[in-house]
């Protein structure tokens, strides 16, 4: 796309709903900052609502964790929540993020999946790793994450062992990611399919999987993929009746 089409696009008015995910935000990677701190500041106005579908940050391991680079990210989704109402689904990275940090951010946190009424029609929106049902071994642990007793008892234990956990959890994944069939890394049809049949959905929004698309499905729906911004900011705009992904290279 060009450059300034999200620009443009607001320039231009009319209904927009942004969804973004997958930034992975980080002290290590300020260009990605950089990146979204120019998005809220120069991309919302006009805008209906902005989505963040998870894994806003590489690793969050508890709203108590109070850095200066989270302050930083608080503050300036706070003052884009004056703009227009900011909604947060959690990610396989951070999905430790609580009413606390939440409020200081001026967002609102969402159930997995949200299902909403979007310019018409009927929405499903989530992170999407529990479509991946093909790696079992995430599930098994993915299930185990969302017990609120395993929650609790990561959220007890000492700061400086909950990073050392993460660290170690993030080395982790990278080596299995690199084991791993592409194939089962991916959302299933099945998975797809019986999501947006529970919730009569024309349409289905997710991250995770870092490969941004627009599928179209049979009876006029659609899986909508926002892209990561390891490399790229990933924005979709949702107006009436259309859907854009956009991506500006750092």
């Amino acid at each position: 796309m060009k450059p300034n089409t999200l620009t443009q696009r607001a320039a231009q008015g009319g209904p927009r709903t942004l969804v973004i995910g997958d930034l992975h935000l980080s002290p290590g990677r300020p260009d990605i900052t950089q990146a979204f701190t120019r998005f809220l500041d120069e991309e919302l106005d006009g805008a209906d609502a902005l989505y963040i579908v998870g894994d806003l940050f590489e690793a969050w391991i508890g709203d108590d964790d109070v850095t200066p680079f989270s302050d930083q990210i608080a503050e300036r989704l706070r003052r884009a929540s004056t703009k227009l109402p900011i909604y947060f689904c959690h990610g396989n990275r951070d999905f430790l993020i609580g009413p606390r940090f939440a409020r200081r951010c001026g967002m609102t946190l969402l159930p997995e999946p949200e299902v909403l009424e979007l310019y018409g029609e009927t929405t499903v929106i989530l992170h999407g790793d529990s479509l991946c049902t093909e790696d079992r071994e995430y599930q098994k642990f993915r299930r185990l994450r969302n017990r609120p007793w395993f929650r609790m008892m990561l959220l007890s234990l000492p700061l400086a062992m909950r990073r050392a956990l993460a660290r170690r959890a993030r080395a982790k994944s990278r080596m299995h990611t690199q084991q791993k069939d592409e194939r089962i890394m991916d959302v299933t049809p099945k998975a797809v399919d019986a999501l947006m049949a529970t919730h009569h959905a024309s349409r289905l929004i997710h991250g995770h999987t870092h490969r941004p698309a627009i599928h179209p499905l049979p009876h006029q729906r659609h899986r909508l993929v926002v892209g990561d911004w390891y490399h790229q900011d990933s924005v979709l705009v949702i107006t009436p009746g259309h859907a854009e992904l956009t991506s500006r290279a750092f």
